[in-house]
């Protein structure tokens, strides 16, 4: 649970789902709910510290509101949330998780709790975070032989290891257990989640 006040935008269509995870939000964290790009564009004026972004709205994609927030210099992170099974497109989207609905309350949790986490990780390693979060997303959702043949998955592969062998070095060195969740990373990250 972070422990600072956080202000969340939260960008869904679909006001049930967007009473949903304004409920879920921890106290520590406050929340701007919005509904289509324009609105999420104009909310990026007031700089979120996180951002919850589903991927389908009605005025146009999430992508858009994505792309505006980078170019605004904005590198807060982002989960996607959304019913759209992943594609290859991920790989070079700048967002940190995506969730596939449904999900439940837990795992929207977990999932805010990391990435509010990761704020105060070097940018190296938030990179490694958000690059072994889509590689696990693409494994938990494609056929291996899809997977064999994607050269925007074998690229992700190849980057994920060049970032995991530099690990260790990025690592503070009074800090072991960093060392044993890079190993491991992800484990459940990209799984199917519970309703």
């Amino acid at each position: 649970m972070p422990t600072d006040p956080r202000d969340v935008l939260v960008v869904e269509d679909d006001d049930e789902t967007a009473a949903f995870y304004r409920s879920w939000l921890f106290d520590a964290w406050s929340a701007t709910v919005v509904s289509t790009v324009a609105g999420a564009v104009d909310a990026l004026d007031d700089g979120p510290d996180l951002v919850v972004l589903d991927r389908r709205l009605p005025d146009g994609s999430g992508d858009d509101v994505l792309t505006a927030l980078r170019e605004r210099g904005n590198d807060c992170p982002v989960v996607m949330v959304t019913g759209v099974e992943p594609d290859f497109d991920i790989v070079s989207m700048p967002f940190d998780e995506y969730l596939v609905k449904p999900f439940g309350k837990e795992s929207f949790r977990a999932t805010l709790t990391r990435l509010s986490e990761r704020v105060s990780y070097d940018a190296e390693l938030r990179e490694l975070y958000a690059l072994a979060s889509k590689k696990a997303t693409l494994e938990a959702r494609k056929a291996e032989a899809e997977l064999a043949d994607s050269p925007e998955y074998a690229d992700l592969e190849r980057r994920v290891e060049r970032k995991r062998s530099r690990a260790d070095e990025l690592l503070p060195s009074d800090f072991e257990g960093y060392a044993g969740l890079f190993r491991g990373l992800f484990a459940d990250v990209g799984a199917p989640t519970e309703s």
